[in-house]
């Protein structure tokens, strides 16, 4: 059966992807061929997607699962048909919710649980496509039957509103990553586009991360500031991710991680999965973006599939290619990299790497292979330290006094 679901993948993805081009892509092309084998024979498990909110924010429909049909041509970048030419194979899909003032006077939690609402309605629709899956064996699980591991990632920590008894709860509803911030720096953690309070995490920031690392959920550095990114690696036990960065050293963005992060991410057994965000890909565009609107001149820069790939590689030259992997942000964008507008053009990322001479192998572990070993290693953690303490009971009072 699984010999059978992957010939037909291939078929379909060969002709998508060739549609997708105009027809310039041939089954004669080498390298795409390549990729295609790929991902055929090892899962594509994105860090990073945020159809959740784009549901919400429908300007039809919104908060309608109903409505947001994925067996149709979504306005998004995501539905069935694109799923299934991009090959993707598991997906941490991201529940986020933004940090300003009008969500705060709604409540964070309250958000927060009605996006996991959200995102739990899509899997439970479409059965024959999205299997939940809490664990990197079940991401495995769900690749071999033909179907869609999706899991949960919760986008930005003042979801749990300063209580790590939200913290577990949210993971006993699936929650198997947390962003340490969004843009907004917290009452315990610094984020990259805020100003910084804390230089780094609080003590309670430090409790929450030993938290994360307790119950299993994995650490998500992406949007933090350095400083915060270096407590965390200080204070981690088991493997950090970043679910959606690149290297700042190619792109000079605070939301893209410094080389000597990338360093201690190798130490650490981490991995950065890197995004097609075009502002945090082309310097380019950085460039013009800092620019008084009254000095761009002409359109704005382009981010391309090369870029993309030029940031993969130099994290593998920094970290290792045991510590890189994919994030795209789909639905959670509003431009794209040219050649990578939607779910459906994964291949065109792993073809242009075989351009570069990748091995089979590498381009597996990029894929999918290393968060599945780091989220499996943080899986043993956690039973370690089961074993070893009890829940946390720390407030944020006691150890860094009345927030702010």
């Amino acid at each position: 059966m699984r010999r059978a679901l992957l010939v037909s993948s291939v078929t379909v993805l060969t002709a998508a992807c060739a549609h997708a081009q105009g027809g310039a892509l041939v089954a004669s092309d080498e390298h795409m061929a390549r990729a295609l084998r790929v991902l055929a024979a090892s899962p594509l498990v994105d860090g990073h997607n945020d159809l959740p909110w784009a549901i919400r924010e429908s300007k039809t429909a919104p908060h309608d699962v109903e409505a947001y049909d994925l067996r149709r041509t979504t306005a998004g970048h995501t539905d069935l048909a694109r799923l299934a030419a991009g090959h993707l194979g598991g997906q941490f899909w991201s529940v986020y919710i933004p940090g300003d003032t009008s969500v705060a006077r709604q409540g964070y939690a309250k958000v927060q649980l009605e996006q996991i609402d959200i995102a739990r309605r899509v899997f439970a629709k479409y059965p024959e496509r999205f299997e939940v899956v809490t664990t990197a064996d079940g991401f495995r699980k769900a690749f071999a039957a033909g179907r869609i591991g999706s899991a949960i990632g919760l986008e930005g920590g003042h979801a749990i509103e300063n209580s790590l008894g939200a913290l577990r709860a949210f993971y006993d509803l699936g929650g198997r990553y947390m962003t340490l911030t969004h843009n907004q720096t917290l009452d315990w953690a610094d984020a990259a586009a805020d100003v910084a309070r804390h230089d780094g995490l609080t003590s309670f920031g430090k409790e929450v991360v030993r938290e994360m690392n307790r119950l299993g959920m994995l650490v998500d550095l992406s949007h933090v500031s350095p400083a915060t990114m270096n407590d965390a690696l200080d204070v981690a036990e088991a493997p950090v991710i970043f679910s959606h960065s690149n290297a700042r050293a190619l792109a000079d963005h605070v939301r893209n991680v410094p080389d000597a992060v990338l360093a201690r991410v190798k130490q650490n057994g981490g991995v950065v999965m890197v995004t097609f965000v075009p502002g945090f890909t082309s310097q380019a565009i950085i460039d013009w973006n800092r620019k008084p609107a009254s000095e761009r001149q002409g359109a704005q820069p382009l981010a391309t599939v090369a870029q993309v790939a030029d940031h993969i590689e130099h994290i593998r030259r920094v970290a290792g290619v045991e510590h890189v992997g994919i994030g795209g942000d789909f639905d959670g964008i509003t431009e794209v990299v040219q050649g990578l507008e939607d779910v459906a053009a994964y291949p065109r990322l792993f073809a242009e790497l075989s351009r570069r001479g990748w091995s089979e192998a590498d381009m597996k572990k990029l894929a999918g292979e290393n968060v599945l070993r780091a989220f499996a290693e943080a899986e043993r953690v956690s039973a370690r330290l089961r074993a070893a303490r009890p829940a946390s009971t720390a407030t944020i009072e006691k150890l860094d006094g009345a927030p702010r």
